[in-house]
């Protein structure tokens, strides 16, 4: 298995097509064609399916991907290992919506001003589906809240989050799951660490929501929580950051139920240099005070995809 036919399969892959993998490769397309081939018969299995002019990955070609990204990572890392260059490349991490928005900002910017080099591309979704991404490779790293250790994966604490109902400002005061045991509940999808709290917390009181609206964005939640549509948790960080919030009620829970630990975790002994990078800055954030607001004003956030290239 030549070393530059796994670069070629990892910018088919990438690129969705011979022609533009051709292009980014400064290749003829009946060169790329021919490495795809002869990758095809040296592993005996059909890596590519052609559908509408397009190439996508066969069952096969996904198992292979996995394999081809940890060979490209570990050549990558020896590379930079003997050179003593700074880190490089692309950096693809995964993240709950509420720490894009309120804790990754700082972070990322001061790790974009040290590594230039690296660009970093985040991928949003809930607990579960950015858990997944990482065992499936297609991330390198995530943001998980709640994070349980697994056997294949690494963790590091990153940041502390306390948790808060909201509720439309004319209802009474929470104190207790009974309170609102009519309500809608306003949530992410299911495999949202949040929303399972919630439903933990309301469980306490014996409660089984009935109706529950599906939202994935934190503006959608507040702006339906302040218009008297239910009652949603939401990070107090993200409270800070998010436009509407002077228009809800903001309750505390109960000391076992707010407090929660974002984790960067990722794939055992697979740390590339540039995550080793954002590990250090992490560690350098948690002993770094963090600034105070002042006059409620906050940075916006704002995403139109789930996909965000950050630095360049």
């Amino acid at each position: 298995m030549d070393f530059s036919d796994l670069q070629v399969f990892k910018a088919v892959v990438e690129e969705g097509g011979i022609t533009r993998a051709a292009k980014r490769l400064h290749r003829v397309q009946s060169n790329v064609t021919t490495r795809i081939q002869q990758l095809e018969a040296s592993l005996g299995a059909k890596l590519f399916l052609r559908e509408k002019q397009r190439l996508h990955l066969s069952p096969a070609g996904k198992l292979f991907l996995g394999y081809v990204d940890q060979i490209l990572n570990i050549s990558e890392q020896a590379r930079d290992a003997v050179t003593e260059d700074a880190p490089k490349g692309l950096l693809r991490i995964g993240t709950l919506e509420s720490t894009a928005a309120s804790r990754l900002p700082l972070l990322l910017s001061r790790y974009h001003a040290k590594f230039p080099a690296v660009r970093v591309e985040l991928v949003t979704g809930t607990a579960d589906a950015m858990r997944d991404a990482l065992l499936n490779r297609e991330v390198e790293a995530a943001f998980i809240a709640d994070c349980v250790p697994g056997s294949k994966v690494e963790t590091m604490p990153a940041f502390e989050e306390e948790l808060v109902l909201i509720a439309p400002r004319s209802r009474k005061e929470i104190r207790h799951p009974r309170d609102v045991r009519d309500e809608t509940l306003i949530t992410f999808p299911k495999g949202c660490a949040y929303r399972r709290r919630l439903q933990d917390w309301l469980a306490t009181g014996g409660v089984i929501p009935e109706k529950t609206l599906e939202l994935s964005s934190y503006h959608a939640i507040v702006a339906c929580v302040a218009a008297g549509a239910g009652i949603a948790l939401a990070p107090r960080s993200v409270l800070e950051v998010v436009r509407g919030t002077g228009s809800v009620q903001i309750c505390p829970l109960p000391e076992r139920s707010r407090r929660a630990i974002t984790s960067l975790v990722w794939r055992k002994g697979e740390a590339s240099w540039a995550l080793k990078a954002l590990q250090a800055e992490i560690a350098h954030a948690a002993a770094t005070p963090r600034p105070r607001k002042h006059n409620g004003s906050a940075a916006k956030v704002q995403r139109t995809s789930t996909r965000v290239t950050l630095f360049s």
